[in-house]
C-alpha cells in the first residue's frame, strides 16, 4: 500500500484500476530545409487542420460539459491564429531555414517558458494551452491521428499531465477519474475535470509501475492510495454508496423548486472556499453561491493579492454559476485566519479583535483593491458584495462611500461594473439588535450563526473545553435570529441564514416558521434540505 497527499480538484470518491497514460510526444529534429515557401505552405495547411480539429472538440464539448467548458477550445483557436506566435514561426522558417515542425515546437517552448515566468496566475496557466496548441500543430505536421485511444473498461487515469483536448476526448463513461504530476486548479483541464464532474487529484508522483493496480482517489483529502488495504476498500464503498444515494436524490430532486406545501419559497444557496468549489454546488443544485470565502486568495498567497489577481477569480465564479447569484464576502482576516505579510500584532482577545472589516476601513487600499477586482468582475454575472463583522450605521454608511469611489474610478478608465447587491453579516449581537437600523441602508442580511453564538453566548467556540457549555440552539441565539427577519423584512430586504445552523435540519421548520428567505450551506446539505422543506406544511 502506499499514499500520497496532492491538491483535489472536485470533492468526489473514486476506485478502480489505473491506467497509465503516456504521450507519445514527437520527437522533432533540426534539419535545414531548402523550399521555405514550401514550408510556409505546409504550417499554413496545418494551422486550417488544426482548426478544423479544435472546432470539433468545441462541438463534443459543447454537447458534454456546456458552453462555459467548450469555450476553453474557443480560446485555443484564437491562440492559433495569435498574430505574435504565428509570426515568430515563420519567421524561423524563413530565416532558420528549418521545418515548420520545428518552427512550432520551438516557438511552443518559447512562448510557454514565457507565459509559466509571468506573475499573474491566469497567464501561467495558459502556458499549458500554448503547448497543447503547439503539439497540436507537430502532430499534423507529423501526419499522426488526432484520437487519444479508447479505455476498455472503467478506470482511473494517471499521466503526467493532460491537455483539455486530451481530457475532453477521453470517454466520460470509462473514466472514474484522474491523477497527473503536473497541472493546477486552475487550468483549463481542471475546470474541464470540474465541469465533467470527474474527481481529479492533482501534485502526485504518478509511476508507470502503477499500471493495472487498484487505486482509491479521495478528493475531499486529496489523497491517493495505491493498492489500498481491506479495511480502506470497505470504508470507500461505503462513501461511494452514499454518493450514490445522494446521485439518485439529485436525479428526483434536480430542478425542483424549494418549496413549503403551503407554497412558500425558501433559496437553498451554497457555501463555498474557492473556485474550485463551484462544481459541486452545481452538481448539488444550488441555486447560487451564498457564501464565497474570498479570504483564501490571502491565505494561500505569500502577498497581497493584486486586483487581477482576484478579478481573474471573482471573474471565474460568476462565469462557472451562469448568471446565478454569487455572494462574495470581503476580507475576512484575523482571529483564527491570520497571514504573515499582514503584519497583525498578538491579541489577547483576537476574536474580538482586529479582524474582517475593522481591517477593511482601517486600511482603505488594501479594501478599495478588493471593491475594484468584485465591481470589474460584476460584469461577468450576478455578484453581490457582502460585509462581514459589522456592528454600526456609520461602518456601513464610510463602505457605501468607498464603493462609490471605486465606481467613480472605474467610470474614469472606461472599465464596465454593474450595480451590485450591497449586504452585510448579521453575526454580533449589536448587529442583531441594531439590524432595522442596518436594514435602511443595505440589499440583504445574512446571518452567520457561528460567530452570532461565539459572540452571544461569550463562548470562544475554538476552546474545547468549553464544549459542555456550547449551545447553538440556545433560546438568546435564536431569538437575535427571529429579530433579525423582522427587522430585514419591515424594511423590505431579504435575510438568509450563512452559518452552520443553516444546514440544522432539527431547527430548518423553525427558520421556516420566523420567514427565512435563503439558506446557505455545505453543497453536500442542499438536496436533503430540499427534501425536507418540500415535507413542511
Amino acid at each position: 500500500m502506499e499514499q500520497y497527499e496532492g491538491k483535489s480538484i472536485l470533492r468526489k470518491i473514486a476506485m478502480g484500476r489505473i491506467f497509465f497514460y503516456e504521450k507519445n510526444h514527437a520527437i522533432v529534429k533540426r534539419e535545414r530545409v531548402e523550399d521555405s515557401e514550401a514550408e510556409l505552405d505546409r504550417f499554413a495547411s496545418a494551422r486550417r487542420e488544426a482548426a478544423r480539429e479544435l472546432q470539433d472538440l468545441y462541438e463534443k464539448a459543447l454537447k458534454e460539459v456546456g458552453e462555459s467548458g467548450a469555450a476553453i477550445f474557443e480560446v485555443h483557436q484564437m491562440m492559433l491564429d495569435d498574430e505574435d506566435y504565428c509570426e515568430s514561426v515563420c519567421s524561423m522558417i524563413r530565416q532558420e531555414k528549418v521545418s515548420a515542425a520545428y518552427a512550432a515546437a520551438v516557438t511552443g517552448d518559447n512562448f510557454s517558458q514565457m507565459f509559466a515566468s509571468m506573475d499573474d496566475n491566469y497567464m501561467k496557466e495558459r502556458a499549458a494551452d500554448i503547448r497543447d496548441i503547439s503539439e497540436r500543430l507537430v502532430r499534423v505536421l507529423h501526419g499522426d491521428a488526432a484520437d487519444m485511444g479508447s479505455l476498455a473498461e472503467p478506470v482511473i487515469l494517471a499521466a503526467d499531465d493532460l491537455a483539455p483536448s486530451e481530457t475532453v476526448q477521453l470517454d466520460k463513461s470509462k473514466l472514474l477519474g484522474f491523477v497527473t504530476v503536473h497541472g493546477s486548479a486552475n487550468s483549463h483541464t481542471a475546470i474541464l475535470a470540474r465541469t465533467m464532474n470527474i474527481p481529479a487529484v492533482i501534485g502526485i508522483p504518478v509511476k508507470k509501475e502503477w499500471d493495472g493496480k487498484l487505486a482509491i482517489i479521495d478528493g475531499f483529502t486529496g489523497t491517493v492510495i495505491i493498492e489500498p488495504n481491506e479495511d480502506q476498500i470497505l470504508k470507500t464503498r461505503a462513501q461511494m454508496e452514499e454518493e450514490a444515494r445522494r446521485a439518485n436524490l439529485l436525479k428526483k430532486l434536480k430542478g425542483q423548486k424549494t418549496v413549503t406545501q403551503s407554497g412558500r419559497e425558501i433559496h437553498l444557496y451554497a457555501n463555498i472556499g474557492g473556485v474550485s468549489d463551484t462544481a459541486e454546488a452545481l452538481a448539488n443544485d444550488a441555486e447560487g453561491i451564498g457564501l464565497f470565502r474570498s479570504e483564501f486568495l490571502y491565505l494561500e498567497s505569500d502577498h497581497y493579492p493584486t486586483e487581477d489577481e482576484q478579478f481573474q477569480v471573482y471573474r471565474l465564479v460568476a462565469q462557472n454559476m451562469a448568471g446565478k447569484k454569487v455572494i462574495i464576502r470581503t476580507l475576512d482576516i484575523g482571529a483564527d485566519k491570520n497571514v504573515d505579510y499582514f503584519g497583525l500584532d498578538a491579541e489577547e482577545n483576537p476574536a474580538l479583535g482586529y479582524r474582517a472589516i475593522r481591517i477593511c476601513l482601517t486600511q482603505e487600499e488594501i479594501f478599495k483593491t478588493q471593491l475594484r477586482a468584485l465591481l470589474r468582475a460584476s460584469a461577468f454575472g450576478n455578484i453581490s458584495i457582502m460585509f462581514p463583522m459589522i456592528i454600526s450605521v456609520k461602518e456601513i454608511v464610510r463602505i457605501k462611500e468607498l464603493v462609490e469611489e471605486v465606481k467613480a474610478e472605474l467610470r474614469v478608465i472606461g472599465t464596465t461594473y454593474r450595480d451590485v447587491e450591497l449586504g452585510v453579516m448579521i453575526e454580533t449581537p449589536a448587529a442583531a439588535l441594531i439590524s432595522r437600523e442596518l436594514a435602511k441602508e443595505v440589499d440583504f442580511f445574512s446571518i452567520g450563526t457561528n460567530d452570532l453564538t461565539q459572540y452571544t453566548l461569550a463562548i470562544d467556540r475554538q476552546n474545547p473545553k468549553l464544549d459542555p457549555f456550547y449551545d447553538a440552539h440556545h433560546p438568546a441565539v435564536l431569538r437575535l435570529i427571529e429579530m433579525t427577519v423582522e427587522n430585514g423584512h419591515r424594511e423590505g430586504i431579504w435575510v438568509g441564514i450563512c452559518g452552520e445552523l443553516g444546514a440544522d435540519m432539527e431547527l430548518t421548520k423553525r427558520f421556516v416558521e420566523m420567514g427565512i428567505d435563503e439558506l446557505s450551506v455545505s453543497p453536500a446539505f442542499i438536496l436533503p434540505l430540499r427534501e425536507l422543506i418540500r415535507k413542511i406544511h
